[in-house]
């Protein structure tokens, strides 16, 4: 059976292009954050990336304007309630997560999912909050929701085959690529990714190259769409400087542990693409 109604908690970047994936498939959408800005910031850039699929010529403006209305926002946890399956999508904190899933499990008693987009969090230990463990799994989408195609579904410990099962649906549903993962810190993608990114920080930590050198010589030298560096800022190194930690405290490898560098550039406020400044400076993009 097709999922029709999903809620979605925390309207940050995230959160706002898995609802926007979501309404674009036609799924109505109850978009929960406890503050009103966060919703009007979430709702802005809706229309705009909605805006520009109107002016490339993907979507009609009737179509684009059925989109943005069947994302429904709301400041209260309990218009969540006819939601047949939540994600949320809220800052890589275990405690506040936590709460947040102890909240949604009492709330919402006939939800036929609870899920994570955590990128590095133990589903388990999110399960931990809930009465019903078996109900909660892990959706990991990636950045950009809207583009990429990729779903990595994290199965617990106490996750039924039928949740992992409507997970996979509706991950085929709203045109995204499901991939099935068990519940280690780092999934599948950041697991093989971070010490990659951790390498290349090093490297400029260390002054081995340029950070343009680095970038070039993975584009040029690799295939990749873009270099390690430039893929840190889009990720941002707050989040990433998260995925480390959880990483290492997880396996004590070293490779997984996040550079000296990363840290300083965090207390600093550079946070990559999204504060302006990163490895490299975006003020002027």
């Amino acid at each position: 059976m097709a999922i029709e109604t999903i809620g979605v908690v925390g309207a940050g970047f995230m959160g706002t292009g898995i609802a926007e994936s979501a309404a674009r498939a036609g799924v109505t959408v109850h978009l929960y954050e406890p503050q009103q800005d966060a919703l009007d910031r979430s709702r802005a850039a809706l229309e705009s990336s909605v805006g520009r699929a109107v002016s490339r010529g993907k979507l009609t403006q009737e179509d684009a304007d059925a989109l943005v209305g069947r994302v429904l926002p709301t400041t209260t946890l309990e218009d969540l309630a006819p939601a047949q399956l939540v994600v949320e999508a809220i800052v890589e904190d275990p405690r506040i997560k936590g709460q947040v899933f102890r909240d949604l499990d009492a709330a919402l008693p006939d939800a036929q999912l609870l899920a994570s987009n955590t990128s590095s969090i133990p589903i388990a230990q999110i399960a931990s909050w809930t009465q019903r463990p078996e109900r909660v799994c892990g959706l990991h989408f990636f950045s950009p929701v809207p583009v990429m195609k990729l779903v990595e579904i994290v199965v617990a410990l106490d996750t039924s085959d039928e949740t992992v099962a409507t997970a996979d649906a509706f991950a085929r549903q709203i045109d995204k690529h499901p991939i099935r993962t068990k519940d280690r810190s780092g999934f599948i993608v950041n697991m093989l990714l971070v010490p990659y990114l951790m390498a290349a920080v090093r490297m400029l930590e260390e002054g081995f190259a340029t950070r343009e050198d680095i970038d070039e010589g993975m584009k040029l030298g690799a295939g990749h769409p873009m270099g390690p560096l430039t893929l840190c800022d889009f990720i941002g190194l707050d989040v990433l400087y998260a995925v480390c930690d959880s990483l290492y405290e997880e396996f004590k490898r070293p490779e997984y542990a996040p550079p000296p560098l990363m840290k300083r550039m965090i207390l600093a406020g550079k946070h990559g693409r999204k504060t302006g400044e990163g490895f490299y400076d975006y003020r002027s993009a």
